[in-house]
């Protein structure tokens, strides 16, 4: 069967990405072309069969990638430790410090850190849903850097009590809220902030 030996020829192939996809093209032009036929008992068999093997393709043949995972990527804790900034993302001259220290604890932790930047108007109310979006990721620290980033933690971190908040020159407002000052030694505070935080968590192991 046709379609049999060109599934057989791409698996074997060393440019196995291509070939899959010009099997995948010719499996799913048989199907659709089987099923314009679709009143006769022998043709609703043969798109089954072509669907079938559809399938198979699209599930154990991958895109090409095979083997084991590289063991040089790195691994990391269950831990998240998330950043609201400002339009500007990471690359603000107000997040890239914090940023920075955020780094120098996830190359000791192995906690995973990420950011959120808040578009449009950078105001308390516009950042609300932008923290809720970290909060409902289940962040296990949240880092918030600008005005408005840090009038909303302020104002919502005492709901979130098992969450930890470090606002940068915000001020503590809640018992789970650590404030960190700018200046040359915002990293180094930023990096102290998030240790201590996976700490409180217990460490989580990699």
């Amino acid at each position: 069967m046709k379609i049999r030996r060109t599934w057989r020829n791409a698996l074997k192939s060393p440019d196995k990405p291509r070939r899959l996809a010009v099997v995948r093209e010719t499996l799913a032009r048989r199907v659709a072309g089987l099923l314009r036929g679709r009143r006769k008992p022998w043709v609703l068999g043969g798109a089954g069969v072509a669907l079938a093997a559809l399938g198979a393709v699209w599930l154990f043949a991958g895109d090409g990638e095979s083997g084991p995972p590289d063991p040089r990527a790195r691994q990391y804790a269950d831990f998240d430790a998330c950043l609201l900034t400002g339009r500007a993302g990471v690359g603000g001259p107000d997040a890239v410090p914090v940023w920075a220290g955020m780094q120098d604890a996830s190359a000791e932790t192995r906690a995973r850190v990420n950011y959120v930047p808040v578009m449009g108007e950078q105001s308390v109310k516009n950042a609300g849903p932008y923290l809720n979006s970290l909060l409902q990721r289940q962040c296990d620290v949240v880092l918030a850097v600008g005005k408005a980033q840090v009038g909303v933690v302020e104002a919502e971190a005492g709901r979130h009590p098992k969450v930890r908040f470090v606002v940068v020159d915000g001020d503590a407002t809640a018992a789970n809220v650590t404030a960190a000052a700018s200046g040359d030694r915002l990293p180094e505070r930023v990096a102290d902030a998030v240790r201590e935080a996976f700490k409180e968590a217990g460490s989580p192991r990699i």
